[in-house]
């Protein structure tokens, strides 16, 4: 079965090339034009993955993003000319899970499509084990996680960190191995992506002025302890 991806974007050189490059590599692809028409498609159509841009007439795409995240995982990546730090961890806040500024080459772009579908949580079997770790709960089958009883809402690689996390507590894990686990190519151009993740993540795990669990370890990587 052919993965469907929705494209909202109102520039229609940017929408037709999507088109032409994505359905060229297997894809069955639609396209909307601004964030509400994107709305009424990703019900109608219920993509895999929706690639959507954030300057929009209408509705722009954090508007849709913060909308599509009330009902579904659906992997969400984000394009935009805006290259800002800011625009990245809004765009995280809202609930996408990957961003790519624009011009992008298209070698990327299908990359990061290959490695969101083969980690979204509709492409995996359910997994029953629970992981724990201190007052972390993670239910890898459900997609859910919860500290000291608190639920806390991940996007799609949040959750895949925080997995990685807990699946090797007291390990210290390099950057280089968060770069080819879960995004599975090579980022060295977005140096600053992981950061974004990690600071995300914290803030949602001490949401609650909870000790912090994930501890930088400079020159190296992360590593979760109490």
């Amino acid at each position: 079965m052919l993965a469907k991806i929705l494209v909202v974007d109102d520039d229609s050189k940017i929408t037709s090339f999507l088109r032409r490059s994505l359905s060229f590599e297997g894809y069955s692809v639609e396209s909307a034009k601004n964030g509400q028409e994107g709305l009424r498609l990703a019900e109608k159509y219920l993509p895999d993955l929706i690639i959507l841009d954030l300057m929009m007439p209408v509705m722009d795409g954090w508007e849709m993003c913060r909308q599509i995240r009330q009902a579904s995982e659906v992997p969400i990546l984000m394009l935009s000319a805006r290259d800002e730090v800011a625009d990245r961890v809004k765009g995280l806040n809202q609930g996408a899970d990957d961003y790519l500024p624009k011009p992008f080459a298209l070698e990327e772009l299908l990359a990061r499509v290959r490695a969101l579908l083969r980690r979204s949580p509709l492409s995996r079997e359910t997994d029953h084990r629970l992981l724990r770790y201190s007052d972390l709960v993670l239910d890898p089958g459900a997609r859910e996680a919860s500290r000291g009883g608190r639920a806390i809402k991940l996007s799609t690689k949040e959750f895949e960190l925080l997995s990685m996390f807990m699946e090797h507590p007291r390990q210290v894990l390099t950057r280089e191995s968060f770069m080819d686990n879960i995004w599975g190519y090579d980022f060295s151009g977005e140096s600053n992506v992981l950061e974004v993740y990690i600071g995300s993540l914290r803030q949602k795990l001490e949401a609650d002025q909870e000790p912090r669990l994930i501890h930088t370890v400079r020159g190296v990587g992360y590593v979760l302890k109490e």
